[in-house]
């Protein structure tokens, strides 16, 4: 694949052609040449398109697809193309299959499943057995077969000891251990944020504290054993606090946040739509704006989709008894264009590569050709037309989005919206 990118405004801030406007030539695969009306000398494909803007390839921490087990939601074959086509040349996968990913076997079927496409694909391995939370699964087998990090999605594991002890097995193989933090006692059957909101339509409360003292232990137990944790999809203004004030200690803590809850709140929920219906559950405007302060003071490591496709019929059903979970990839970039700027998007979408272990490329000439090409101006509504997944379970159906993501150059493809 040889192909010149024409006239396209460079967004990286490791690259020296930062805000400058260039060709980029790519020949097989690497980035051969950065200038000013580049020569075809090589005959390569040209493309050339509207205010078009190039960073480093985005990736996603976050992300479900539904196979092996669950292929209804999604497959990893499209999956992968609504990636690409959303602006991701890598995504994490979340071990929430059927079977669950925690073994060996598991992490090589998915890794065998995603080669050849565009979008590079890095699995999480459960790090219970079934995600269960009891007894640690084979980490260090998984580790060997491709798994990046280990964690059960969007569990939390009550047992204290169980967590201090994977802290410190995978140290020795420089393993991230990840740990979603929503206490179970203190959640109870809650549906929904516990406030003004959940009182007046009548709907059981999650109170900020089941997030909050979670993380407060899960920080104790990490100051004990040293290691590595990531600490997803926060959602309160003390998380935020809690967190900054680990890191200030010096703790190897990273977290990240989920796009709905940076820009949608609990108000959301007047109509009891089960789009809205995510864990942690969206919050309030001052935890919105606390998350969005985290993200531009450096606390936030990481903005991720938290995509996460359910069936038609785990969803049109009573709030109480829905599924959690939102589709994200394909509105993501749009979403985060009308509460931050540019700069700050695009170093939070790809700035979690380093926590992961993944190879960071620079837009710099010799470094291999991990490329998402994008306009961030036009606005437009994001409409069933515009999802590309199996499922629509999308909570930014209908709303404004800003910016329109043309495709990626990756792994020596261009996929093109």
């Amino acid at each position: 694949m040889n192909i010149i990118i024409r006239e396209a405004k460079i967004i990286d801030s490791k690259s020296p052609f930062h805000n400058k406007t260039v060709d980029i030539l790519i020949v097989d695969g690497f980035i051969k040449k950065i200038g000013k009306s580049l020569p075809n000398l090589e005959k390569a494909d040209e493309v050339k398109l509207d205010n078009l803007h190039v960073s480093q390839g985005w990736f996603d921490s976050s992300v479900s697809l539904g196979e092996p087990g669950y292929e209804d939601r999604e497959t990893i074959s499209n999956g992968l193309d609504v990636a690409a086509r959303s602006g991701f040349t890598a995504i994490a996968l979340q071990p929430n299959s059927f079977p669950i990913i925690d073994n060996q076997s598991q992490v090589n079927f998915v890794v065998n499943k995603a080669l050849g496409f565009a979008t590079q694909l890095f699995p999480i391995g459960a790090l219970t057995k079934q995600s269960e939370g009891k007894d640690m699964a084979e980490l260090y087998d998984m580790k060997k077969a491709g798994a990046i990090a280990f964690g059960d999605y969007n569990k939390s594991l009550d047992n204290a000891n169980l967590l201090k002890i994977a802290l410190q097995y995978v140290q020795d193989f420089d393993g991230l251990v990840i740990a979603f933090t929503q206490d179970c006692n203190i959640k109870g059957n809650g549906v929904a944020n516990e406030g003004i909101v959940s009182t007046r339509l009548g709907l059981k409360g999650i109170p900020n504290l089941a997030e909050e003292l979670q993380i407060a232990r899960n920080l104790f137990l990490l100051e004990y054993t040293g290691g590595k944790l990531h600490i997803p999809t926060i959602s309160t203004k003390k998380s935020v606090q809690l967190i900054k004030e680990a890191k200030a200690n010096g703790l190897n803590v990273t977290c990240s946040v989920a796009v709905h809850n940076l820009i949608l709140t609990d108000e959301k929920l007047e109509e009891f739509d089960t789009r809205y219906k995510v864990s942690p559950p969206l919050r309030t405007e001052t935890d919105r704006k606390a998350l969005l302060k985290g993200i531009k003071d450096g606390t936030i490591d990481m903005i991720t989709s938290d995509h996460n496709p359910i069936d038609i019929e785990h969803k049109k059903m009573e709030f109480d008894t829905a599924k959690n979970g939102t589709i994200g990839l394909e509105s993501a970039f749009g979403a985060l264009m009308t509460v931050l700027p540019l700069e700050t998007v695009i170093e939070k979408l790809t700035s979690g590569k380093s926590t992961f272990g993944i190879d960071i490329q620079t837009i710099n000439e010799g470094s291999k050709a991990n490329i998402t090409l994008f306009n961030p101006e036009p606005k437009s509504i994001f409409t069933k037309s515009s999802i590309l997944s199996k499922s629509k379970n999308s909570a930014f159906l209908g709303t404004e989005i800003k910016g329109k993501v043309y495709g990626i150059v990756n792994q020596g493809k261009i996929i093109l919206a």
